[in-house]
């Protein structure tokens, strides 16, 4: 577990838009793909004073809070990985026959923008990397709306790239960079930690390519296993081989503040959970697209 303390918000959301935030002191404490595989959650860190709580992200399906703690279920969800050690022939043997075309009809219309894929894994390629994919991150919705870019600072990569810690690559088209994926090592594991294109290309797939183009180069890598980590999504689905039923958590002290942000926290999830799919969410999510 890697444990931290930051300043976070309990955020009020209608898919990726936040509507209000509630500020709080949480100490991050995200499982690995082991432990999240083995079923087992190692005791919480001790809380500061100053501290309000934890958000546990990749528990187990049958997690079950400590006692006394305020407790909310925020996601479940399926932590995909795909097998590398299973070899390349493998798992485009897994991958469905339209998922293999879709694919291709990709990579010919990206070929027509002359695309090519650029390695950086070590630190001199690294310095190159980043300011190009900081320049796409900024542009992305994930930095955006979810504040999850790239990082400003490079220093913690940069270390990882000069330890064979980090795999990074950029998509180039017209002679451009226009995505970037960078992931970052766990023992036998890689990690897809940080991925953006530019949203100017979103009719182009970038994203989809870059990813396929770079997991078809980690079968000769040192790598077991690609972790997609926490969360949903089509292309994580498209291309993992296994997966583990996980759920994140925030866990908060039982103070009277915290009773009450959470009891308006959990009747909001309930609300969109149960308005889902109503004309009036979509023509509400649509005006705040725009």
């Amino acid at each position: 577990m890697t444990p931290s303390a930051p300043m976070a918000a309990l955020r009020f959301q209608i898919g990726a838009r936040t509507l209000l935030s509630i500020p709080r002191r949480l100490r991050r404490v995200s499982l690995s793909l082991d432990a999240a595989l083995a079923g087992s959650t190692p005791p919480l860190p001790a809380l500061d004073a100053h501290e309000h709580g934890w958000l546990l992200t990749s528990a187990p399906a049958g997690y079950r809070p400590p006692p006394g703690a305020l407790a909310l279920c925020r996601q479940r969800y399926t932590r995909h990985h795909l097998d590398l050690a299973a070899g390349e022939a493998a798992w485009m043997a897994g991958l469905s026959g339209s998922a293999r075309q879709g694919l291709n009809r990709k990579r010919r219309k990206l070929a027509t923008r002359g695309y090519r894929v650029t390695r950086h894994h070590d630190a001199a390629g690294f310095a190159a990397f980043f300011p190009q994919a900081r320049a796409i991150s900024a542009r992305t919705y994930q930095e955006r709306l979810l504040g999850s870019g790239l990082p400003a600072d490079p220093a913690a990569l940069a270390r990882l790239a000069a330890t064979d810690g980090l795999r990074a690559w950029l998509l180039h088209a017209d002679d451009a960079p226009v995505a970037y994926l960078c992931c970052t090592a766990e023992g036998a594991t890689l990690r897809y930690d940080h991925v953006g294109h530019d949203p100017a290309w979103n009719d182009w797939s970038p994203g989809a390519v870059l990813q396929a183009d770079a997991l078809a180069e980690l079968f000769a890598d040192r790598f077991a296993r690609f972790d997609f980590t926490e969360g949903e999504g089509q292309h994580k689905r498209q291309f993992a081989s296994g997966g583990v039923a996980c759920a994140d958590w925030l866990l908060l002290r039982p103070t009277p503040a915290n009773r009450a942000a959470l009891g308006a926290l959990a009747t909001w999830d309930r609300a969109v959970e149960r308005a889902k799919g109503s004309p009036t969410l979509r023509r509400l999510g649509e005006r705040l697209r725009r």
